[in-house]
């Protein structure tokens, strides 16, 4: 749909521009100049702002705005501003600044089942590749199948999803019943839903869980969407709610070699107010101090937490075979494992990758028009 501006109202540090649908946007002379493209404000080599806003008045004014080329695809709104600069404005441009991009997440509880994608496919084709982030950034999670099964194979991730994020422990981690193994993994023991490196500032937020191969009875793989029981416990207690994103909380991991501590609370919300984090992992949560005044509702508001994230109908479950690999939001999808039940081969490796880079691939591969 072309939208294009009947008119504009120059007031005094703003501009009011009514779009030919009757919606009103505020432009802000500063905004107005911060974000002139033309090539003295740009650099044009790398299209990085070269302007700086302080060379400006605090209180700048235009000395003429006009509408060129009214109701054509060609509309633009021309800026003259008092030191002789010249600002233009394509409307198109101006509509598609009205908000930043979004995704429309999806919600799911126990009856979910990730979708499930070739491996290879997502490898070679852009547009298998564009599918497949797109589900992940709506869902958090989806599984990729017939990969390689040789150790370390996980790298070749990395042509999509971005560099691996390295950590203090293996860059890449191999997760096998183990003896002298430093976490709850490397044990045949239950895993319950968890993200990983809650002990970190700024957790990895996208994990791939490779599977080389699965010889062994039970071990299925669980997953719990934490944002959308994030949602309901919102709707349902929003003091309890309020609680989780107020006290912090001290997680640890730790091996001969090395040790991660950092402490935050369990939620974190953007300036929206969004959801924007959840750090849920049982094991490696530390006492909270006694000093914290808000001890007893912090654990009144974790104990219901506790009681949907374990809740059998929060729980996707499925088996990983060997040449699956398990994408997961880390900072929205908990996972985890069932008890497994034989002494059979099972040989799973961790990467992790960051969201950014995911989302950043998305966007160059719609700017190329290769989906």
């Amino acid at each position: 749909m072309h939208h294009s501006i009947s008119s504009v109202t120059q007031n005094a540090n703003t501009m009011s521009a009514v779009w030919s649908d009757g919606e009103r946007t505020v432009l802000p002379y500063l905004w107005l100049r911060d974000n002139c493209g033309c090539s003295e404000c740009r650099v044009v080599q790398t299209t990085e702002k070269r302007f700086h806003l302080y060379s400006v008045p605090g209180d700048l004014g235009p000395r003429r705005v006009s509408i060129e080329h009214p109701g054509s695809a060609d509309e633009a709104i021309a800026i003259d501003w008092p030191d002789g600069h010249h600002t233009h404005y394509p409307t198109t441009e101006l509509r598609g600044l009205l908000t930043l991009p979004t995704v429309d997440l999806r919600y799911w509880d126990g009856n979910f089942q990730p979708a499930r994608f070739d491996y290879r496919q997502f490898l070679a084709s852009d547009s298998a590749a564009a599918e497949l982030i797109e589900e992940f950034l709506r869902t958090g999670v989806c599984v990729l199948v017939d990969a390689p099964t040789e150790p370390d194979s996980s790298e070749q991730l990395a042509a999509r999803l971005g560099p691996i994020r390295e950590v203090l422990f293996e860059r890449i981690h191999n997760v096998k019943v183990d003896p002298k193994g430093y976490n709850i993994a490397h044990t045949t023991l239950a895993v319950a839903p968890h993200n990983d490196f809650t002990s970190y500032s700024w957790p990895p937020n996208v994990q791939a869980l490779h599977m080389l191969v699965n010889e062994c009875e039970g071990g299925e793989s669980t997953v719990v969407d934490g944002f959308g029981l994030l949602r309901e416990l919102r709707t349902d207690h929003p003091d309890k709610f309020d609680v989780l994103c107020r006290v912090p909380v001290p997680f640890r991991i730790f091996s001969h070699e090395y040790e991660c501590y950092a402490v935050n609370p369990m939620v974190e919300l953007d300036s929206n107010g969004e959801l924007r984090m959840l750090r849920f992992n049982t094991a490696q949560m530390q006492a909270v101090p006694l000093s914290e005044p808000r001890l007893t509702a912090f654990y009144a508001a974790y104990h219901e937490l506790s009681r949907r994230v374990n809740d059998p109908g929060a729980q996707a479950t499925f088996r990983l075979e060997g040449g699956h690999i398990l994408l997961c939001a880390g900072h929205r999808v908990l996972h985890g494992r069932t008890a497994m039940l034989s002494s059979g081969h099972r040989h799973l490796q961790d990467a992790y990758f960051e969201h950014d880079n995911v989302r950043t691939h998305l966007r160059l591969l719609r700017r190329a028009g290769r989906m």
